[in-house]
């Protein structure tokens, strides 16, 4: 299997400067709220509107897009066919593992202010320890107002960090499973040091009076306003080139923001298609799709309904005749091979950095258990596009059988009988805080999914 590379000897800039952009793209939106507002910005930009904007019947090359309580976005680019005849569809994650904050999580222990944490997603915790963090989030509070919270990004910014034990008191740590070597109890974060000034010296906890004063200062925040709060706990910093020859990105939330970038991408660059098009970009993967922002919502059903209304009588059938027709790629990161733990991976069925767009089959665990398993008759049509448009793609699945495994959304949409595939990008580190992609493969997966969005049928 040849590397991507050798198609861009002669124009390497355009590989670059795609993923430069990407890479801002990556530091402005470590939340799924973050990622709502910059792929909506970039949409507008472009001549997207608001569906509920929309005056009379869309036609081929109107681009319209839906919101959902600013966790999900879906943008359309109508197609020449009815939206009824089927769409071409992908479908990405924007939530990534982290870590976050409690409702009643601010607490005060000899003469240091901490907060309570709830780690999200699959983690390793002991890669989030002795770390420097950024605070991410929202605070609603009572009257209705909401405020924006993000602290640790800026060079001025204070970070917050996790505290570890110095090796020379933890050898009993040491002998712990990897598993528990820190509890998710734990993950206290600490935010202050400097009590309150006051001169009655009775008074107790004056570290964490001190914080609630800052809080009031800049959110005007009241300690019980943590329980209508939402935040996020991300590595602090932005993305950056990797390796001496700027062959790779690190940076935190590859998994899955890369595939939403570069879905959002061929998506808003695409016109004058037969079949409408639609990248949805979704929240709540990395625990389940559940809840009223994940995949597994109504929210995807519903937009499609509005659209397929807004051309013509609309019916229940033809809802489900259109997903019938409809084809996605579920566009997720798949695990990148690492010499280093060469041992977990089967290395004819294993995605390489700068091998291309990566296709699994299936996903899932032991035998196939939680998966999508694909239908080869799609998966040929899916061949022929990415090699009448010079794609370079590979194949593979998630580790050695029984090794592991993992999911993706998928299976969602196969449940409505949408035929899909499991379409990403290798990484190394993943669910770690700093993970690792190669950029031709972030530029191949954007031709790739151009290609899809305009070819296949």
């Amino acid at each position: 299997m040849k590397t991507a590379w050798l198609k861009y000897q002669n124009n390497l800039g355009d590989v670059m400067a795609f993923n430069d952009k990407y890479m801002d793209y990556l530091s402005n939106c470590k939340t799924e709220r973050e990622s709502v507002i910059e792929s909506e910005k970039i949409a507008q930009d472009l001549g997207f509107v608001k569906f509920e904007d929309v005056k009379g019947p869309l036609k081929q090359n109107d681009k319209v897009y839906f919101t959902n309580k600013e966790k999900n976005i879906a943008l359309f680019v109508i197609g020449k066919e009815l939206v009824s005849a089927g769409i071409n569809i992908l479908g990405a994650h924007i939530d990534s593992p982290r870590i976050d904050v409690k409702q009643n999580p601010l607490y005060e222990d000899e003469g240091l202010a901490l907060l309570d944490t709830h780690y999200y997603g699959g983690i390793k915790k002991y890669h989030w320890v002795a770390t420097p963090l950024a605070i991410h989030g929202v605070v609603c509070k009572m009257d209705g107002s909401k405020v924006t919270v993000n602290i640790g990004e800026d060079d001025s910014d204070p970070v917050l960090n996790i505290s570890d034990l110095l090796p020379h008191l933890g050898k009993d740590q040491m002998q712990k499973k990897a598993s528990v070597v820190i509890e998710g109890e734990d993950l206290n974060v600490l935010i202050g040091s400097i009590p309150a000034f006051t001169e009655d010296e009775s008074e107790k906890e004056l570290v964490k009076k001190n914080i609630l004063t800052i809080l009031k200062n800049k959110y005007d925040m009241e300690e019980d306003d943590f329980m209508s709060a939402e935040l996020e706990l991300v590595p602090a910093g932005k993305a950056r080139s990797l390796g001496l020859d700027s062959s790779m990105v690190i940076g935190y939330g590859h998994d899955d923001r890369v595939c939403a970038y570069t879905s959002l991408m061929a998506l808003v660059e695409s016109k004058d298609l037969e079949r409408t098009a639609c990248a949805i970009l979704v929240d709540k993967e990395e625990v389940g799709s559940a809840g009223a922002t994940g995949a597994q919502s109504r929210f995807f059903e519903n937009i499609f309904a509005e659209l397929i209304a807004n051309q013509e009588a609309y019916s229940d059938l033809k809802l489900r005749r259109a997903l019938k027709a409809s084809f996605m790629l579920s566009s997720d990161v798949s695990a990148g091979y690492d010499s280093n733990y060469a041992a977990a991976f089967e290395k004819k069925n294993t995605a390489f950095l700068g091998k291309g767009l990566c296709f699994n089959k299936y996903t899932g665990a032991r035998g196939k258990s939680g998966c999508n398993d694909a239908n080869p008759e799609y998966i040929a049509k899916i061949r022929k596009v990415m090699k009448d448009n010079n794609i370079t793609i590979q194949s593979s699945e998630l580790g050695k059988v029984d090794q592991g495994g993992g999911g993706t959304i998928a299976y969602i949409l196969a449940n409505l009988e949408v035929d899909v595939i499991d379409a990403g990008i290798a990484v190394q580190n993943m669910h770690a805080p700093w993970e690792v992609v190669s950029k031709v493969d972030v530029y191949e997966a954007y031709l790739g999914y151009k290609a899809f969005l305009k070819d296949i049928k």
